[in-house]
């Protein structure tokens, strides 16, 4: 089924949400890849603050290439998400309800998403190039030392991701095969 959605993504929408459903995100996301994953979750151990505001709102794993002139950022392709898992629970703790990138995730963040509410998205890989063209802005945010894993805030409309597992753990990978 296609919805449409518009940021913050509150636990209403999140569990309005079912693996399989194709979504369409408007609205600011950020982006964070392993090094600001690590980053991150290192000032939390040490009860420091982190640079954004977790609470309603969506990660997506990306480095994106550098933008051309005339473009708002480079090729915004999805990097593997399970490079995150070891963050993933934390952050999902402290409010984060989505997550955009690609392939499987792990037991022990699929059990953190169904305990905050949280949905894990998709977004197909090698299609950067179009990816992009969604972004309507982007800013660096943060940790600009770490170039392309730096987080930045990045304003979408109508971003295609694929609900990959829901607040309720239904995981579509698992669906896939089990009915093949």
């Amino acid at each position: 089924m296609d919805k449409h959605i518009n940021t913050p993504l509150t636990t209403e929408k999140v569990e309005d949400l079912k693996a399989g459903d194709y979504v369409y995100i408007t609205g600011t996301i950020y982006t964070a890849r392993d090094a600001a994953h690590k980053r991150m979750y290192e000032a939390i151990q040490e009860g420091s603050g982190i640079p954004i505001d977790l609470k309603d709102n969506i990660i997506y794993y990306l480095g994106p290439t550098p933008e051309r002139e005339g473009q708002v950022i480079g090729s915004a392709g999805p990097t593997t998400s399970s490079r995150m898992d070891k963050y993933t629970p934390l952050l999902l703790d402290l409010g984060l309800k989505g997550m955009i990138g690609k392939g499987k995730r792990s037991k022990k963040v699929i059990e953190s998403m169904q305990n905050n509410k949280a949905a894990y998205f998709a977004a197909v890989g090698g299609a950067g190039a179009l990816l992009s063209k969604k972004i309507k802005a982007s800013k660096v945010i943060a940790y600009d030392d770490l170039g392309t894993e730096a987080i930045r805030e990045l304003y979408v409309e109508d971003f295609p991701v694929i609900v990959v597992i829901d607040s309720k753990g239904n995981n579509l990978y698992e669906i896939v095969m089990q009915s093949s």
